[in-house]
């Protein structure tokens, strides 16, 4: 596997409740380590990669769900060194995926375990398939066992994403993508900070 030490730092903006910001920039709490079974690029803290704008509009999103995490939508920023990724970014990466996969699968068939699926959520553009199951599966094994097969700790995953419906008709570019960044090891993190105003419109 490639060497997966960047050794630079990018930023990340983290969507979500205004307490839980506020607490994480006071130093009184970590922010959260998302553990939905649905989660893009696997277990770890979510960060859209120079994106406060997604961070913002993702924060008003979870607001207007029932049963809401979000009550008062905030974005948080932070510093992150990249480390030991898994970056979805690089070839070399994704096409790792094709031998965990087909790993994972095996191990699932001989335990008589059904395939997890990617599906649509209710009200989400058709064909997005933005509950990536077996994503999240397979990415979570593929950390995992390069870690037992080579001694390799990923510290952070990367990936970028299409989504949304066409920016303007006809056009293969999408409203809604983005680069998102889990962080599985929190000394990752270098600081945190508040966004400029300038950087979030919250009417857009």
């Amino acid at each position: 596997m490639a060497n997966s030490s960047f050794r630079r730092m990018v930023t990340g903006y983290h969507g979500c409740d205004a307490s839980v910001a506020a607490k994480v920039l006071s130093g009184a709490a970590p922010p959260n380590f998302s553990a939905n079974p649905y989660d893009w690029l696997g277990w770890g803290i979510y960060f859209w990669e120079h994106g406060p704008q997604r961070a913002a509009e993702w924060a008003v999103e979870q607001a207007r769900l029932a049963g809401k995490k979000v009550i008062e939508p905030a974005v948080l920023g932070a510093r992150i060194d990249l480390g030991e990724c898994f970056d979805l970014l690089d070839t070399a990466y994704t096409r790792s995926l094709g031998k965990f996969y087909s790993e994972f699968r095996q191990a699932a068939l001989e335990r008589g375990m059904r395939m997890p699926e990617n599906r649509d959520a209710l009200g989400s553009r058709r064909g997005d398939k933005v509950l990536r199951f077996r994503d999240r599966a397979v990415i979570d094994y593929a950390v995992s066992r390069a870690a037992e097969q080579e001694g390799v700790i990923f510290q952070t995953v990367r990936g970028a994403f299409i989504e949304g419906k066409p920016a303007f008709p006809r056009s293969k570019i999408a409203l809604k993508s983005h680069i998102q960044i889990a962080v599985r090891d929190p000394a990752c993190i270098l600081e945190f900070f508040c966004p400029e105003p300038r950087e979030v419109r919250w009417n857009a």
